[in-house]
């Protein structure tokens, strides 16, 4: 007798955690129920990155275009990796997965947003392989999950190597490992790979692995979720159709319009404007320069709220970070001020750092400033560095060219095919300002993009005493 309330509460234990999976495993309510459209990513460089307050990324501002578009505002849930990912999708937890691979029968997917490639990754020191004959008996590293996984081993038999899954990583950082040499093959797919050899240019692409792989939003394949489900009301609004079916519609007016190339450029449009012998000694001069003007960089930031690892990538850029730097036009100092805009700004010596660091952001500022409204971030700090090397006048001059050609002159995507213009007679001859290098000045943004993300990744976040507000990076900026 004496067994029974044991038994009695093993029984009710069992019923109350059956009823919990069962509710944690109920759909959840339309977006537009719950006033929110729940999202699961992958933390990953480009896609949906952190950087203190910031969030910032492909998938992150797609999500919330779409999230947007249904009347809602997106709310974010972060994965490990494909596996978790999955689960987060598989129970119910999440409206939509982002960009996971189009391969498994028991979720609804929708079209392709991006399709990739896929590569065997080695150290540079590496002898090999070379070949995907050269991959039998050797083994290869994915992350969990990763649709890697069902290419390599179906590979033929003589090329088939062993497979390794990692958990709770992303492509970025097993590429890391590989470039420590932790471990000695990787695959991965080319957009991460293109990425990663910003931060590790050590890294060697050596076999091209047979096929792609489409990366969609993915959604429960369930017919009793009411997220996914059509109601005989939406059957009658042929404006409400289901979640996926919705997203379809959105992907598709995102890429006539533009959008989608936007956002692509925005995240990876610059990743390959630098060689590996650039980025090698980038990262060396991190070590070796960026320490004695680390301070001069703060002290800017605090002077005009622009993120310290952005003047420094202009810095470099300008002068490789050499104080004494002058050009052939007596252009001098570590940000390369002419005489004029030094005057402006009441520089007495422009081989002063820590005076031409400090007048730099300042005129950075100010040229931001001077942009018109209808300019939002990032493009508004792209357009402002560019007129940091053409000038106002000219930069003023393009965007009018730009108008004149129906192109959008608030989008840097539009912007950068414009300015490479400004050298060409028949346009030039039209303007005030006259000639210039345009196509110089897009390749100053495109190379500082890419020296700030490098700075973003290895140098932390210089936080203003007393500031109510992060340091702004690609936003509106202006002298405090």
């Amino acid at each position: 007798m004496q067994k029974l309330p044991h038994l009695l509460y093993c029984l009710i234990f069992f019923i109350l955690a059956s009823c919990i999976r069962f509710e944690s495993q109920k759909p959840l309510p339309p977006p537009e129920t719950m006033g929110e459209l729940v999202v699961a990513v992958r933390e990953a460089p480009g896609f949906f990155q952190r950087d203190g307050a910031t969030t910032s990324g492909f998938e992150y501002d797609l999500a919330n275009l779409f999230a947007a578009s249904l009347g809602v505002k997106a709310r974010f849930i972060i994965a490990k990796d494909f596996n978790q990912l999955s689960t987060l999708l598989a129970t119910h937890k999440v409206h939509v997965a982002a960009s996971l691979p189009a391969n498994r029968a028991d979720f609804q997917f929708s079209q392709p947003i991006r399709s990739v490639g896929q590569w065997i990754v080695s150290h540079d020191d590496a002898l090999g392989p070379d070949d995907l004959s050269a991959l039998s008996g050797q083994t290869v590293a994915i992350i969990a999950g990763s649709p890697l996984a069902e290419t390599l081993r179906t590979l033929d038999e003589k090329s088939r190597p062993t497979v390794i899954e990692i958990s709770g990583i992303d492509e970025i950082t097993l590429l890391a490992q590989v470039a420590a040499q932790k471990i000695p093959l990787a695959a991965v797919h080319d957009i991460n790979f293109d990425l990663a050899s910003n931060f590790y240019p050590e890294l060697n692409a050596r076999v091209r692995l047979p096929g792609k792989t489409d990366l969609c939003w993915a959604f429960p394949n369930d017919e009793t979720n009411p997220a996914v489900k059509q109601t005989s009301n939406q059957t009658k609004n042929p404006g409400n159709a289901s979640l996926r079916a919705r997203a379809d519609a959105f992907i598709a007016h995102a890429r006539a319009d533009g959008t989608l190339a936007r956002l692509n450029d925005r995240y990876f449009g610059h990743i390959k404007r630098i060689n590996s012998i650039g980025i090698t000694q980038f990262i060396k001069d991190i070590h070796s320069l960026l320490p004695d003007l680390r301070r001069h960089f703060y002290a800017a930031q605090d002077l005009t709220g622009i993120d310290w690892r952005l003047l420094a990538a202009l810095a470099y850029h300008e002068s490789h970070w050499d104080p004494l730097a002058t050009s052939p036009t007596n252009v001098r100092g570590i940000m390369m001020l002419t005489e004029e805009t030094a005057d402006h700004l009441g520089v007495d010596n422009r081989l002063n750092p820590a005076s031409s660091i400090r007048a730099g952001a300042r005129y950075l500022a100010e040229l931001n400033d001077q942009l018109p409204d209808s300019v939002k971030p990032p493009d508004r700090l792209w357009l402002a560095l560019a007129a940091y090397n053409l000038g106002m006048g000219h930069l003023r001059g393009a965007l009018a060219i730009a108008k004149d050609m129906h192109r959008d002159p608030n989008n840097w995507y539009e912007m950068k095919k414009v300015l490479p213009l400004l050298s060409r007679p028949e346009v030039y001859d039209h303007l005030k300002s006259g000639p210039a290098r345009g196509g110089e000045a897009v390749i100053l943004v495109e190379n500082i993009r890419t020296y700030y993300n490098i700075l973003t990744r290895f140098e932390p976040m210089y936080v203003t005493p007393f500031a109510t507000t992060e340091p702004q990076a690609a936003g509106q900026v202006r002298l405090r």
